[in-house]
Order: C-alpha cells, then sequence, then structure tokens
C-alpha cells in the first residue's frame, strides 16, 4: 500500500510540475508591423509617483526613472533609452544599422501592444531587425548604449552631439552627460 501512496504522490507532483511550466504569460510573436504606417500605443500617464524605476521598468517596455539627468525615459529593463539626430521622426526607419546598431541596440516591444508606464511622449513601433518591432516616441526609433552598464546609467548622453536621453514627455535632455 505504501508503495501506491506514493507512487500516485509522485505522479501527481509531476502532473502539477508540468502544468505549472505552461503557465498562460508565455506569448508567440506578433505580426510584423507594416514599414508605411508605424504602430502606435496610446502614452499611459503615472497615478502616483513609482517608487521603484526597475520594478516598473520590469512590468514595461517603456517607462521612467530617475537619474543624474532628471526623470528619463528607460526600456525594460531599466536602462536609459536614447533617440539619434540621423533618424527622421515619422519615417518609419532607423538610420543606425549595421555596426552603429551593435553599440546602440534598438528598444525592442515585447508585444504589438507595448506597455507603458509614465511616459506621456507618443509611443509607437516600427519595424526592427529580425522581425523585431522596435519602440518610438514621438515618431523617433529608441536605442539604449552598450557602454551603459547598470540602469539609469546615461553614457550615452551627448555622445557626438548626435544621442540623446529623453524627458517624460519625449523631448531630448539636452544637458552635458553625466559623470
Amino acid at each position: 500500500m505504501p508503495s501506491k501512496l506514493f507512487l500516485t504522490l509522485a505522479g501527481s507532483a509531476i502532473v502539477i510540475v508540468g502544468l505549472t511550466g505552461c503557465s498562460a504569460g508565455a506569448s508567440t510573436p506578433a505580426a510584423s508591423a507594416s514599414a508605411s504606417a508605424p504602430m502606435m500605443a496610446s502614452p499611459s500617464v503615472m497615478a502616483s509617483p513609482m517608487a521603484s524605476p526597475s520594478m516598473a521598468a520590469t512590468m514595461s517596455d517603456l517607462s521612467t526613472g530617475k537619474s543624474a539627468l532628471g526623470d528619463i525615459v528607460v526600456d525594460g529593463k531599466g536602462m536609459t533609452a536614447y533617440v539619434f539626430d540621423n533618424d527622421v521622426p515619422g519615417s518609419g526607419a532607423s538610420m543606425c544599422t549595421g555596426a552603429c546598431g551593435m553599440v546602440w541596440p534598438a528598444v525592442v516591444a515585447s508585444s504589438a501592444m507595448p506597455k507603458v508606464t509614465g511616459v506621456m511622449g507618443t509611443v509607437g513601433t516600427i519595424p526592427g531587425a529580425n522581425g523585431t518591432m522596435q519602440l518610438t516616441i514621438n515618431g523617433m526609433p529608441l536605442y539604449t548604449f552598450t557602454k551603459d552598464m547598470a540602469p539609469m546609467d546615461a553614457k550615452g548622453q551627448g555622445v557626438k552631439g548626435v544621442w540623446h536621453a529623453l524627458a517624460p514627455s519625449g523631448a531630448k535632455v539636452m544637458a552635458p552627460a553625466a559623470g
């Protein structure tokens, strides 16, 4: 008898563990956006001050956080989001490709409807590399900087005079690079 009970409990545990691994949170890749019509998501306005930028960042594709530059837009990992002056607003294309894209990776949406917290600029997507969707604010593609090692780092601010962090409104931060 004890062996039947053990086998029944062991089998039940295996089934439960297997079912737990198949959560509803798993998603399939979304259809890619049209190059001629970037998708737009409604901006979200925070109802209360954010207690932890990194906590909000993990729940959103874009959120805001406090850095040495002031309040800025960050990606889902809390890394500073930048715009590139050579991009054309609303063009639906990124001018940062090849070697540029290796140093300045695109900020990629997790779904066709990006999750946004605290960003008041108009958020959208454009077709990115490998079928991804690159996030935009006010029609400008967003990037991170590979030399930013920790959330809220802003080492890319002002690089070559053409890379800028963003305020929650989507306006470029024009302050000099933070030390």
